[in-house]
C-alpha cells in the first residue's frame, strides 16, 4: 500500500521537509500522486531511500548520491553488506570504547585514581585523524580502526626503535629488513594512495600529540629513511657499474621528499581519466624524468640497468605507492612526449 509522505516520514525517522527537499532536488521522487494530489511512495521508492539513507551513512554528500545512484544499480543485497560491515566496525569501536570505561569505573569502585592517559590519548588520536581524513576516507586506514593493524605498527616501531636503542647502523642488513618492512606496511595501510602519505606526513608534522600516540619520533623517522636508502641501494648494487652506483648513492636523497607529491598528482590524473597526451599529464612526465635523471645521470645503459633491477626486485617497488598501472600510464605519457 502507497506511503503519504508523511506516513513515510515517520516510519522512517525523517522529516518531510528532508524528503521534500529529496524530492526537489530530483533524488527521490515519489512514484505516485493521490486524487487529491499528494505524493504517495510505493515500495520501490522505499528500496532507493534505503540506499540514499545507507549512502549517508557512508559518508557521501547528496550530490555525490545521486551521481552514484544515476549510474548502473548496485544491488541492494551489497549495500547491505556495506552497512553491516559498518556496523560492525562502529561496534566494535564502541566495544573498546566501553571496555576502557568500565575499566575505569572498576578503579574508581575501588577507590583508586584511575590512569586516564591512555583513554584520552586515544580520543586525541581519532580527532586529530578526523582533521585530516573525511569519514570514508577513515574507513581506508587500518591504522586507525583496525586493532590488529594498530597492534602490528605498535611492535613495528617498538622493534626499530630497540634497534636504534642498541646502537644499529642504517647499513645494517637488520636495519634495512625492519624499513623495508615499514615502507610496505605503510603502503597497504594507505590503500595504495600517495595522497594519503602526504596527509598522514602532514598530521607528524603539524600535530604535537602524534608523537607521543604514534612513538614515531623525527629521529626514528629518519633513521627508517636512511635505511630504506641504503636497503634500496644494496639491491641496485647488484645491477650498476661501481661508477654508477657511486653517482646514485651521491644524489638519491636529493629528491627523496619531492616524490611522493609528483606520484600523488600523477595518480589523480590517471584515476580521473586525464589523457596521458594531455599538457598537464606531460607536465608531470617531465617532472618524472628530471628527478629520476638526478640520481640515474643522463646514460640511457644506466637507465635501463635501473629499470631491470625495478622490474625484477619487488623490494625497490614496495612502498613506493608506484604500481605497473601508474608506470604504463607514464609510459603512455612519454611515448606521446617523444
Amino acid at each position: 500500500m502507497p506511503l503519504t509522505v508523511g506516513e513515510l516520514a515517520r516510519r522512517c525517522g525523517l522529516t518531510v521537509r528532508t524528503l521534500h527537499h529529496y524530492d526537489a532536488i530530483g533524488l527521490l521522487k515519489p512514484s505516485l500522486r493521490s486524487d487529491a494530489g499528494y505524493r504517495l511512495y510505493d515500495r520501490a521508492n522505499v528500496e532507493r531511500l534505503h540506499r540514499i539513507q545507507a549512502l549517508r551513512q557512508l559518508g557521501l554528500s547528496l550530490a555525490d548520491i545521486g551521481t552514484v545512484l544515476s549510474g548502473p544499480e548496485q544491488p541492494l543485497a551489497e549495500v547491505i553488506d556495506r552497512q553491516i560491515a559498518q556496523l560492525d566496525q562502529e561496534l566494535a569501536q564502541a566495544t573498546r570504547l566501553r571496555g576502557r570505561l568500565v575499566a575505569l569505573r572498576g578503579q574508581l569502585a575501588a577507590g583508586q585514581s584511575p590512569d586516564l592517559a591512555d583513554w584520552l590519548d586515544t580520543l586525541e588520536l581519532m580527532t586529530m585523524y578526523e582533521k585530516y581524513f573525511s569519514p570514508e576516507e577513515l574507513k581506508q586506514l587500518p591504522m586507525h580502526h583496525d586493532r590488529d593493524a594498530q597492534a602490528e605498527w605498535q611492535a613495528l616501531v617498538a622493534a626499530v626503535q630497540a634497534a636504534v636503542d642498541r646502537g644499529a647502523r642504517p647499513e645494517d642488513h637488520d636495519a634495512q629488513l625492519l624499513a623495508l618492512r615499514w615502507m610496505q606496511t605503510l603502503q597497504r595501510d594507505t590503500a595504495g594512495n600517495p595522497d594519503f602519505l602526504l596527509r598522514l606526513n602532514a598530521m607528524h608534522e603539524s600535530e604535537p600529540g602524534m608523537v607521543a600516540l604514534s612513538g614515531i619520533t623525527p629521529a626514528l623517522k629518519q633513521f627508517v629513511e636512511q635505511a630504506i636508502v641504503e636497503a634500496r641501494l644494496a639491491i641496485y648494487a647488484r645491477y650498476l657499474e661501481p661508477q654508477e652506483l657511486a653517482f646514485m648513492r651521491e644524489h638519491y636523497r636529493e629528491q627523496m621528499y619531492a616524490w611522493p607529491s609528483l606520484i600523488a598528482e600523477l595518480r589523480k590524473a590517471m584515476d580521473t581519466g586525464v589523457s596521458p597526451a594531455s599538457p598537464e599529464v606531460q607536465a608531470l612526465a617531465r617532472r618524472w624524468m628530471a628527478m629520476f635523471r638526478t640520481y640515474a645521470g643522463d646514460d640511457p645503459a644506466t637507465h635501463a640497468r635501473i629499470r631491470e633491477a625495478n622490474m625484477k626486485e619487488p623490494d625497490l617497488m614496495n612502498g613506493t605507492w608506484v604500481d605497473e598501472a601508474l608506470l604504463a600510464y607514464l609510459r603512455e605519457a612519454m611515448r606521446a612526449a617523444s
